[in-house]
């Protein structure tokens, strides 16, 4: 991919900034007009209008209020928070610990019916045992510092995932992962081979598609890019190492999607992705 998170939040600014700059040049006003109008410094106009200063919901507004475009107020609100949520720091999301953290991710997936998770690293929550789980949590929790509810973490996750995989609904898990991930041992030898275990277990359910990317496979079409989760059509996740990234403009989600597609022509399934598993397990000793 071209760009990355961080530029897609920007770019998202500077298109709410352009939209902006258009209702204003609709209604016939220069930035500095429009400025007086609303009682601003001159350059706060061309500072919003260029995504440099997110707008608040008071200056979205007076913005369209003065423009005689107030009908256009709730939308562009909504642009607006939609773009300042979709950065959110861990140490935001996490100040009250593991377990809220995981708790916030709820609803959305109560909601989602098709998902797609691609992980060039680590076996990602869906397919994850306890004791997996439990070994990424306090590698979080002691690196970043968070308070000790490591245990209601686990289960929240556990809870989530029983519902998800096993739960009433028509939900389906696409989940695609770099050979990589099979070798990078998380947790001792007796967790890393449980969890590998459980990979053949749940590869068998008809709800879910698990494929893996040799590591000998050309690569040349499309190199190992950030791990993220697609959400139907409508939402991205992309975990940082600072920070949560949610995507939710359509363009965005697009290019997410056809990545995976293509991350999906690489990869391998049903009798060889099983033999590259067993061949990880055996790799344990």
């Amino acid at each position: 991919m071209t760009s990355s998170p961080h530029s897609s939040t920007q770019e998202a600014r500077q298109a709410l900034g352009r939209r902006l700059r258009d209702v204003r040049k609709d209604a016939g006003l220069t930035a500095r007009a429009l400025a007086a109008l609303a009682g601003w410094h001159e350059s706060k106009v061309s500072k919003i209008e260029h995504g440099r200063q997110p707008p608040s919901d008071a200056d979205v507004r007076a913005w369209t209020l003065h423009c005689d475009a107030a009908d256009q107020a709730a939308d562009l609100i909504a642009v607006a928070r939609g773009i300042e949520g979709a950065y959110v720091e861990w140490r935001r999301m996490e100040r009250s610990g593991l377990r809220h953290a995981q708790e916030s991710v709820l609803p959305l997936w109560e909601r989602t019916r098709r998902f797609r998770i691609y992980s060039p690293s680590l076996v990602p929550g869906p397919v994850q045992t306890g004791g997996y789980i439990r070994a990424v949590l306090t590698a979080i929790r002691d690196r970043r510092g968070l308070i000790d509810d490591l245990e209601g973490a686990v289960q929240v996750r556990l809870d989530k995932q029983e519902r998800a995989l096993h739960g009433l609904g028509d939900r389906r898990f696409a989940v695609l992962l770099e050979e990589s991930t099979l070798r990078y041992r998380i947790g001792d030898i007796e967790t890393m081979a449980g969890q590998l275990g459980h990979l053949l277990a749940v590869a068998s359910l008809p709800s879910v598609s698990l494929g893996i990317i040799p590591e000998n496979t050309d690569r040349s079409p499309l190199w190992p890019v950030e791990g993220f989760f697609l959400f139907d059509d409508d939402v991205v996740n992309v975990e940082l190492i600072s920070a949560h990234l949610t995507i939710t403009q359509p363009h965005e989600v697009g290019m997410y999607a056809g990545v995976f597609a293509e991350l999906a022509d690489l990869a391998v399934y049903g009798a060889h992705t099983r033999s590259l598993i067993t061949a990880a397990i055996a790799a344990l000793g």
